[in-house]
């Protein structure tokens, strides 16, 4: 294969000895030469058992090794890594088997059941915490010969299915281009270096836990350790223990984590930043993590491109609260209108990206990656603005954007708001069909424990800051939030309970 696609063997040649990846909750380590070692001996294995250029190899599992071993091995003989959601049902696992078609399924004993029922392969599947595994990886160890592949920089190396909330999983296939362009613009643009350790809690089936710092880290010569099960408790523990010096979480770990007292009595004596992805981050966080002098930042990105594409420099992080920052080196970023031109400052439209970072096509859905590309750039769904000093706010989905009375109304705006109320923990707002207004505002709020505050008292605190027309007709108080698989507030389930509540059809 062409030598700059297989950066791993590189590092491992440069740093050899250096600490790679651990595991926090068993204790073990690997250096980067053992972590290419074992690489090279899943690809000989899966070479020798036919496994070729462009099949797809499944992994159902739990944060673990498992899926730098995969992913390298496919990498290294121009096999597709296929990471799947284990939060998935039976049923949404075997839609996205039966899309993928994998060669080979390696799966951890926690899901021995559900492999049982969408699989039943026996002789195209693997446990990786078996002994056949172990025993793969011994056998085929300092093997070196294997078919000969004519690898190219855009041929496949990860397919990662999205969320699906509004229909079907798609396949968002990730070349090698992708991957390497998303470290590259990632360690420049943030600085990372070979002094940078990450606690990753965040799944490795999504590319929040994969791509945001995982393999960035790795490619700097950092340290990525893994971790599972998230509590502020034990996440506070290993972020000191093993001296995390950057971590990413989603807003619901963050609030989780701020709103602990062993947060209010830790010392972070390592910690350069803590990051924030997936979702807007209400604005009470950056004052949690002010209080108590930590650097804290949003980033954005999705899937599709990256998934990292901003840069703020934590110091501007808390006078420009809500930006994600300036696009990140070799990255393009405009913000569109309905006719695709650009808005000017202070205007919202829909987010478009171009950058080598970004996917090739959706697997097997030629309509939707049509909708996604336009003219070389990457339509994002997302709605942004840009203030005159050139830093950029996302605004929200733009199919959640609330049409009322002929206004634009954008829900995050006042999900903030309502989140700067003490007595409110988290806050979603959607719109509801309405003849008369075309939709009207609708949120949902979840109260910190033991809170009382009623619908009235809400509404008052929205009047405070928010237009009349912004100000929810509706304001439902709900035990906790429905979450997608990938930990985002479901504002699908939402609208559901919302239409149900007022006996309109569900669309």
């Amino acid at each position: 294969m062409r030598w700059e696609l297989d950066w791993l063997e590189a590092r491992a040649s440069l740093t050899p000895e250096a600490a790679a990846i651990a595991d926090a909750g068993t204790g073990q380590d690997w250096s980067y030469r053992e972590v290419n070692d074992r690489a090279k001996a899943i690809a000989a294995w899966m070479d020798s058992n036919g496994v070729k250029k462009g099949d797809r190899i499944a992994l159902l599992a739990p944060n673990g090794i498992c899926y730098f071993d995969l992913l390298f091995a496919c990498g290294k003989i121009g096999a597709i890594f296929v990471p799947l959601n284990w939060r998935l049902s039976v049923d949404e696992l075997a839609f996205i088997i039966k899309d993928c078609e994998p060669t080979l399924l390696a799966f951890h004993s926690n899901f021995t059941k559900e492999v049982t029922t969408i699989w039943g392969e026996e002789d195209r599947c693997i446990q990786i915490n078996g002994t056949r595994f172990s025993r793969v990886i011994e056998q085929f160890a300092g093997q070196r010969e294997m078919h000969e592949i004519d690898l190219d920089e855009e041929d496949p190396l990860a397919m990662i299915y999205t969320g699906g909330t509004t229909g079907k999983s798609k396949g968002a296939v990730l070349s090698h281009r992708a991957i390497i362009w998303n470290s590259i613009s990632t360690i420049t643009s943030w600085n990372l270096t070979h002094e940078d350790t990450t606690v990753t809690y965040l799944p490795l089936f999504h590319t929040g836990g994969l791509n945001a710092l995982s393999i960035p880290i790795l490619m700097a010569g950092g340290k990525v350790v893994l971790a599972n099960d998230f509590t502020p408790e034990k996440a506070i523990e290993n972020l000191i223990k093993y001296k995390s010096t950057i971590v990413l979480f989603v807003p619901t770990m963050h609030h989780m984590l701020v709103k602990s007292q062993q947060f209010l009595e830790a010392e972070f004596l390592d910690m350069k930043l803590f990051l924030s992805g997936g979702a807007p981050c209400p604005l009470e966080i950056y004052e949690a993590y002010k209080q108590k002098g930590i650097a804290f930042k949003e980033g954005y990105g999705l899937t599709e491109a990256g998934p990292n594409n901003f840069y703020i420099d934590p110091s501007e992080a808390n006078v420009k609260r809500g930006s994600v920052g300036k696009p990140m080196l070799f990255h393009s970023i405009k913000i569109l209108d309905e006719d695709e031109s650009e808005v000017p400052a202070g205007q919202v439209g829909e987010l478009a990206i171009k950058g080598k970072h970004a996917f090739s096509y959706y697997w097997k859905n030629e309509t939707a990656t049509d909708h996604a590309w336009k003219d070389g750039w990457l339509h994002t769904g997302d709605l942004a603005k840009k203030d005159e000093d050139g830093y950029y706010y996302i605004v929200g989905r733009k199919k959640e954007m609330i049409i009322t009375g002929g206004e634009n109304v954008y829900p995050l705006e006042i999900e903030h708001w309502l989140c700067a109320h003490p007595l409110i923990r988290e806050a979603a707002v959607v719109g509801i069909p309405d003849e008369k207004w075309g939709e009207v505002v609708t949120a949902f709020i979840v109260l910190e424990e033991g809170a009382v505050l009623g619908e009235q008292e809400a509404k008052m605190h929205c009047r405070q800051k928010l237009g009349g027309y912004k100000i929810p007709k509706v304001i439902q108080t709900i035990s906790q939030m429905p979450k997608t698989h990938v930990g985002k507030i479901d504002k699908k389930q939402l609208k559901k309970v919302a239409l149900a509540a007022s006996d309109k059809p569900v669309s």
